[in-house]
């Protein structure tokens, strides 16, 4: 059974930073790519960031790139989202979510964690 538990999240203060981790379990985790989402308070799904299976290769939305780093161990089978000069508008559910394919450039999810809150206020 494929798992994906999300940790880390909390409440930070704007210009904070916090650590996300997922932890995955029930597949070959290094051999697929991974993703963060997240979804804020009224709002659909926004897609944040990505890696390569090997890490070779990260992305990025415009609204989090210079402040948010995606990595992952695979030897521990964890990924992890580093977000730093946080803001408001960061407040969000986040998801990790194991990329199946990416089909046009767009990736394909079959699984999806629970979600970790985050939130950003003062």
């Amino acid at each position: 059974q494929v798992q994906l538990v999300e940790s880390g999240g909390g409440l930070a203060q704007p210009g904070g930073s916090l650590r996300l981790s997922c932890a995955a379990s029930g597949f070959t985790f290094s051999s697929y790519a991974m993703s963060w989402a997240r979804q804020a308070p009224g709002k659909g799904l926004e897609w944040v960031s990505g890696i390569y299976s090997d890490g070779s290769d990260t992305y990025y939305a415009d609204s989090v790139k210079g402040r948010f780093t995606i990595s992952r161990d695979n030897a521990k089978n964890t990924l992890y989202l580093q977000m730093n000069s946080l803001k408001p508008e960061d407040t969000a559910l986040y998801y990790c979510a194991k990329v199946n394919r990416v089909r046009v450039g767009v990736p394909e999810y079959d699984y999806w964690g629970q979600g970790t809150q985050v939130t950003v206020s003062s």
